[in-house]
């Protein structure tokens, strides 16, 4: 019974090491995930505000940088037992990103955990998911993983986003493609967006398909929504207008697609199923054309089509150009002929009568054409 009651003690112990070793390993990969952001960061900030002279000598710059980022996002190791320091040591260099699923939230830290949606996730914990914590990721970039998570969690009805860099209400319009959001939380800390007075009645009155229910875990009610309505609502109005009609038919056209892709999902579904999913068919179909031309193009789809535009100048210019030096040259052939023709005309015709003067020798030069011919 001693030796028993021992094992189990030994076991605990075990155990409860292996629990603090992998506690500790997440705040290390947090804090590295951090101090990596605070850096990219304090780089971008620099690229903006330093002046050319200054940028051509940058190598001392992240030496500073790093070692004040890095005063800021302590180890804080003192506090463990030195066996479990040791066993720690070089995890915050190593790992750069944290996936994490917590209950029904998935926690993804870091640019490289956007990569774990490429994942074969199960089809019980891709279910169990309602929550998505984005945490010291460029906005941008989530922007672009936007399809895969619709896809891979289809429950995620909670979305929060924490150091992601939200800073203008047009990056809003990109949460537009999800299938359905009943919840956003905006962390003050690196979305400088919360700091205007109107972005939540904004993402009202942009999603407003989705029924939003709770914003930074305040009750949404039916006069935020007026009120969302009545800010905003000649917003869409003015831009629909002046969008050009091919635009309009293309998105038109998108609708109709998610109209055709929603019934073509229900077909062969039993009638509760379908009764069960009629909101989100509401949400899914009930996007306003007007509401639709507020789209976001993240900064490296607008740098990409920059230069596409450009390169078709280029092309259309240049084929322009030659097509103006061709018209301009067959112009002044024409104008030469017009010149010429009078007195070619009389050299041919004087030409063809001395040709035929004699009938018996034109015969026969014709035939001996023929027969070279043969």
């Amino acid at each position: 019974m001693a030796s028993i009651v021992a094992k189990k003690e030994e076991e605990k112990k075990r155990e409860s090491h292996k629990q603090s070793l992998l506690k500790e390993k997440k705040r290390l990969t947090i804090n590295n995930v951090a101090r990596k952001w605070d850096l990219q960061q304090r780089v971008a900030s620099l690229s903006i505000t330093q002046d050319r002279k200054d940028s051509e000598s940058p190598p001392q710059e992240p030496c500073q940088m790093d070692g004040s980022t890095i005063s800021e996002f302590p180890e804080e190791t003192g506090s463990l037992d030195p066996g479990l320091s040791n066993a720690l040591q070089g995890l915050s260099v190593t790992d750069t990103h944290l996936v994490e699923i917590e209950g029904d939230t998935l926690s993804l830290y870091g640019s490289g955990a956007l990569e774990c949606l490429d994942r074969n996730w199960s089809i019980q914990t891709a279910g169990m998911v309602t929550t998505v914590s984005f945490t010291f990721i460029e906005f941008d970039e989530i922007v672009q993983v936007l399809p895969k998570l619709k896809m891979k969690f289809p429950n995620s009805l909670h979305l929060k986003f924490k150091e992601t860099n939200l800073v203008m209400l047009q990056q809003f319009n990109a949460l537009a493609q999800l299938r359905r959001v009943d919840q956003l939380t905006i962390d003050p800390q690196g979305n400088p967006v919360v700091n205007f007075t109107l972005w939540k009645y904004y993402v009202l009155f942009r999603l407003s398909h989705f029924g939003m229910q709770k914003i930074n875990g305040t009750e949404v009610t039916q006069n935020d929504m007026i009120m969302a309505e009545r800010l905003f609502g000649i917003l869409a109005h003015v831009a629909s207008s002046e969008l050009p009609q091919y635009r309009m038919i293309s998105i038109l056209g998108d609708a109709r697609k998610k109209q055709y892709r929603y019934l073509l999902d229900s077909k062969g579904k039993k009638p509760g199923i379908v009764s069960e999913e009629t909101n989100d068919s509401k949400r899914l179909m009930g996007e306003n054309t007007n509401r639709a031309t507020l789209n976001y193009t993240t900064r490296e789809f607008y740098h990409e089509k920059l230069e596409e535009i450009k390169d078709k100048k280029k092309f259309c210019k240049m084929y322009v150009e030659d097509l103006v030096r061709e018209a301009t040259a067959i112009n002044m052939k024409n104008e030469a002929l017009q010149k010429l023709w009078p007195q070619m005309f009389i050299e041919l015709v004087r030409d063809a009568v001395i040709e035929i003067r004699s009938k018996d020798s034109y015969m026969k030069l014709c035939l001996q054409q023929i027969t070279d011919q043969k």
